[in-house]
């Protein structure tokens, strides 16, 4: 199987500054995705072919990905059509099969998106996503999620005409009756080729559509200065008390010595 594994980062960020460029428990932020491929590749490949691109517009992302010298990353530069933020990722990502068929003359079967904002995964939770849509070539994408703390039927609320009320209306007393929700994590995206070829980007997501379970501290994702806070000290707890984190974290630390 031919795998596209994809790194995307912006130069620009509303919620925290340069949030792809900065460091994460003291290391470049980038290289917790960067570690979960290298680990993923001595683990799991066998005999597959994997190829790894970064799409930025950002040059201190780009020098970032380029001090780690075990990892050959092919760098696309991302045109300013996909720079703005109001654009979909999925297009994004079908710029880089598109770019990275014609760079390495490989046909992909599957692209597997790594989001760098979301470091708190393991290469087992990779490896999950990525067997997952390998069994089911019908599904246009396996993501990651966790199971929801709130949910829309009974504990979540939206304000309507000065008053608030259920999400969604329901005589549900308990959380227990209420159908089960999950929250998407933004973690990790394993796509079908032809899918990014021919669905509206726009609404990929809203049909034909599997998911891989992931540990529910891996729902945070940095959105603002206090997730990348609270983000490290939960990090921080996951790589000193879970060896699969902590194998993460001791593959970053050796991205130094290179």
């Amino acid at each position: 199987m031919n795998i596209l594994f994809t790194l995307c980062g912006r130069a620009g960020s509303k919620g925290v500054k340069g949030k792809n460029a900065r460091d994460f428990c003291g290391k470049p932020l980038v290289w917790y995705s960067m570690a979960a491929i290298a680990l993923y590749k001595e683990k799991y490949t066998g005999d597959d072919t994997i190829s790894v691109v970064l799409n930025t517009d950002s040059e201190p992302l780009i020098e970032l990905v380029q001090q780690v010298k075990t990892m050959e990353v092919g760098i696309l530069h991302r045109d300013e059509s996909l720079a703005g933020d109001k654009v979909a990722k999925v297009s994004v990502i079908l710029d880089c099969l598109n770019r990275a068929e014609q760079m390495y003359g490989v046909k992909y079967d599957m692209v597997v998106d790594l989001d760098i904002t979301s470091p708190l995964r393991t290469v087992e939770d990779v490896h999950n996503a990525i067997l997952r849509k390998a069994q089911r070539s019908e599904v246009d994408v396996v993501y990651s999620v966790t199971h929801a703390r709130r949910n829309p039927y009974f504990n979540m609320v939206v304000e309507e005409n000065g008053f608030f009320r259920r999400a969604i209306p329901s005589n549900f007393t308990t959380r227990q009756e209420a159908p089960l929700f999950y929250d998407k994590n933004a973690s990790i995206y394993a796509y079908e080729p032809n899918a990014l070829r021919t669905k509206d980007p726009v609404t990929f997501f809203n049909s034909n559509c599997d998911a891989i379970m992931m540990f529910d501290t891996g729902i945070l994702d940095i959105d603002s200065e206090d997730d990348y806070e609270l983000m490290q000290v939960i990090a921080m707890f996951l790589y000193n008390n879970r060896d699969e984190y902590k194998n993460i974290y001791n593959r970053v630390i050796t991205f130094n010595k290179y």
